[in-house]
Formats: structure tokens, sequence, C-alpha cells
């Protein structure tokens, strides 16, 4: 009985992080454009450095982390680096964990946003999801560091890479567009996701 129960622990002590993995939904949002999953990849993934991870393998995408007295700290993503008062950022079903990216604990469902953020004096920038609504609509939210819904200016919504119509809504209707992708963008929040 000993025997079998070192066994065990053995095997448990083996067993991979990525055997206790959640399944969710990852992006990657750059300075300047989407770095990755407009659309959001499925991974499997247990906390937010996981997801930057996964997503650096599929997207033969370029990150860098840097060891602090805080933890393991992402300082750069592609081509930009952090600055005094810009840098890489994570939230997860749109709300910024008040821990590090290795602290948090991802569930199965749980939307991961990697984004470069210019700080102001009451944080980050809103950034924005896109939800299909009723039959051929969408809805554009934006949301605070907590979470939060707020309201937002200068929106954007772009249908496929060439058409876009400014001035709108949080709601939009764009007609009959069969296979071209949805998304949002604002005066001074990231972009959303992107929606067929």
């Amino acid at each position: 009985m000993a025997k079998r129960l070192i066994l065990l622990l053995v095997l448990c002590l083996a067993v991979p992080t990525t055997a206790f993995a959640a399944t969710v939904k990852v992006r990657v949002e750059g300075k300047t454009k989407t770095l990755f999953g407009p659309t959001e990849v499925t991974v499997q993934a247990s906390t937010p450095m996981d997801a930057i991870e996964q997503a650096s393998i599929l997207g033969e995408l370029y990150y860098h982390v840097t060891t602090t007295s805080f933890g393991p700290y992402v300082d750069q993503v592609g081509r930009y680096g952090g600055t005094a008062s810009s840098g890489w950022v994570f939230k997860v079903d749109d709300a910024s964990p008040p821990v590090g990216a290795d602290k948090v604990q991802l569930k199965d469902g749980d939307r991961v946003l990697w984004y470069y953020a210019d700080f102001g004096p009451t944080g980050g920038p809103p950034t924005l999801r896109v939800t299909a609504a009723k039959k051929g609509c969408y809805a554009a939210t934006a949301y605070d560091d907590n979470g939060k819904p707020v309201p937002v200016t200068g929106l954007t919504w772009h249908v496929g890479s060439k058409k876009t119509v400014s001035g709108m809504t949080g709601a939009f209707c764009p007609g009959k567009h069969t296979g071209l992708l949805i998304r949002a963008t604002a005066t001074g929040a990231v972009r959303s996701n992107a929606v067929a």
C-alpha cells in the first residue's frame, strides 16, 4: 500500500501543469494592430502567462519576460517594449486582476486579452468587446480595468478590411456581410475582438 501511495504521489508531481489547464480564448492587441487571434483563439492554459506562451507558439509571436521582485512581468510583445507610462497588460473576462499573470488561475471559458496600453492618471484605456446581438446585428461595449462598462466616444465599426462606419453608437446592423469580420475601434480604447 505504501509503495502504491508513493507511486501515485510521484505520478502527480510528474504530470505537467498543462494537464490542469483550462480551455480559454486568447487575443493579443498590439500598439498599432492585432498581433494574434482577432477572433479569439482557443488554447489550453492554466494562467494568463501560459496563454501568452500558447499565443507565441501558435502565432510565432515574440514576447519577453523580465523577472522582478513582484514576479515575472511581460515587458515586450512583438516589436514594442514598455516605457515609463506604457506597457503590456492583460485582462481576464474584461477585468484586470490585481495580481501577476502567473498568479491568476484560469477556468474553462475564460477570455484572456493581452494588450499594449498607455497609462494615464485614471489607469489604462478601456478595452472594447463586440458580441453578436440580434440576428445580423452586433453590440460594442467598452470595459474599464475593473471590468465595468464605461461610455466610449468616437466609435467606428469595421466590416472586413475595407468598409468603416464612424460616429455610430454601441449597436450596429451592417446588413449582408457574408464571410466578413466585424470589429470596433474607438478613440483612446483598445481594439475589439472580431466576430463573423
